[in-house]
């Protein structure tokens, strides 16, 4: 078993970093490193496996295999040319560069991308006497490289898909929720397996998803493969023990019932087979429904709703009058419960009516969005005018 202490990255959506560093602590994770988007630490070969698996709010894992100082393109093809690639992959194999940086002076990532590119099978071809091919679509292989000011950093992406791709969902509606922010969301608002949760515009269900795969103990990546299982340094019996003793942890149903619903037919369709393909559709109550004739299904309880922001409701009048008809319903028909709404929408706390106890910003993808925690009582909730 490798002991070595290795160097990772996981990115995450931004304003998730500290639950994604209590996270990788609770993993076992003794050395990290906060930073903008994401989480850097430190562990032997198995906590790689175990955050990949387990990691509900990474988007990857990243395994750091080299860093130099550099001033020109030059020096970044040279830092590149001298890592071990062939020790950690075979030229049979395809790969994909991606450059990403912060306050780089030199003027093209896309040249830089070229160079390691360039790097990279220049040292097969005098290692192997074969270079591997480019796939940007699907490699096998994913290479990443980061640069600052002074230095550039290298990794090997362990993931191969984000890991939002819980490998549950075989189709998708507009604007989805990433899974990974669900998660997140699904924490921000302290919601626990005992809680009763609804989502009242689930779309394609990934919240009440999310909350059945926390609830029944399920590892968010115990269904789907990842980029570690092709590289050369792959131990596949600790992954698969470490697989095996994940899936004896499951529960057999969850502590309290999931409540999901959303006033599109065929939204509801998809997401109802993707429940019943991770094994959770007795655990989630799915019914087509518009949300203002829902009424509470018990007298408390977390409500996480991802309102259609512009996105799924089609003319500008109807999302107008959307977010005051919404605040009218919570509080005539929700009070005891606790409500987190995301959106992207900046007016919505403006025409809603309700006085948010707190907000969090939040990113579903580059979308910058709010998460609005508003305790529902008995009686107006209006905001009281400031006094000047």
């Amino acid at each position: 078993m490798d002991s070595t202490n290795h160097r990772f990255f996981a990115p995450c959506p931004r304003g998730l970093e500290t639950l994604l560093e209590t996270e990788l602590r609770d993993l076992g994770v003794s050395a990290t490193a906060k930073t903008d988007g994401g989480v850097g630490f430190q562990g032997p070969w198995a906590i790689m496996y175990e955050a990949n698996l387990k990691s509900r709010i990474a988007s990857r894992i990243l395994w750091e295999v080299g860093q130099s100082p550099y001033r020109t393109e030059h020096d970044v093809y040279r830092a590149a040319y001298t890592l071990a690639w062939p020790e950690w992959f075979t030229p049979s194999q395809t790969i994909k560069v991606k450059v990403s940086a912060h306050r780089c002076p030199l003027p093209s990532l896309d040249f830089l991308t070229l160079r390691i590119k360039d790097a990279v099978c220049d040292k097969f071809i005098a290692a192997r006497h074969k270079r591997p091919s480019v796939d940007t679509a699907r490699p096998n292989i994913r290479l990443d490289a980061f640069l600052d000011q002074t230095t550039v950093t290298f990794y090997l992406d362990t993931s191969g898909e984000p890991l939002f791709k819980r490998g549950h969902r075989t189709a998708s509606v507009d604007a989805p929720l990433r899974e990974n922010l669900a998660a997140g969301i699904l924490r921000l608002a302290g919601w626990t397996p005992n809680d009763i949760l609804l989502d009242p515009m689930c779309g394609s269900g990934t919240i009440p998803l999310e909350a059945a795969l926390v609830a029944r103990r399920i590892a968010p990546g115990m269904a789907r493969s990842f980029g570690f299982e092709r590289l050369l340094n792959h131990e596949a019996t600790i992954w698969s023990s470490l697989r095996e003793a994940s899936r004896t942890e499951q529960l057999a149903e969850v502590p309290a019932l999931i409540y999901a619903s959303d006033r599109d037919a065929a939204a509801v369709k998809i997401a109802q087979r993707t429940f019943q393909g991770a094994g959770v559709a007795g655990d989630i109550r799915l019914k087509h429904s518009d949300i203002f004739s829902l009424e509470a299904p018990a007298d408390h309880g977390v409500m996480v709703i991802n309102p259609p922001y512009g996105i799924r409701l089609s003319q500008p009048d109807e999302l107008a009058s959307f977010y005051p008809r919404l605040g009218d319903w919570l509080k005539q028909r929700f009070a005891g419960w606790r409500v987190y709404m995301l959106t992207g929408d900046m007016r919505a706390q403006k025409s809603i009516g309700l006085a948010p106890s707190k907000k969090t910003p939040l990113f579903n993808g580059p979308l910058e969005c709010r998460l609005y925690e508003f305790n529902i009582v008995d009686g107006p909730m209006r905001r009281k005018p400031r006094l000047s």
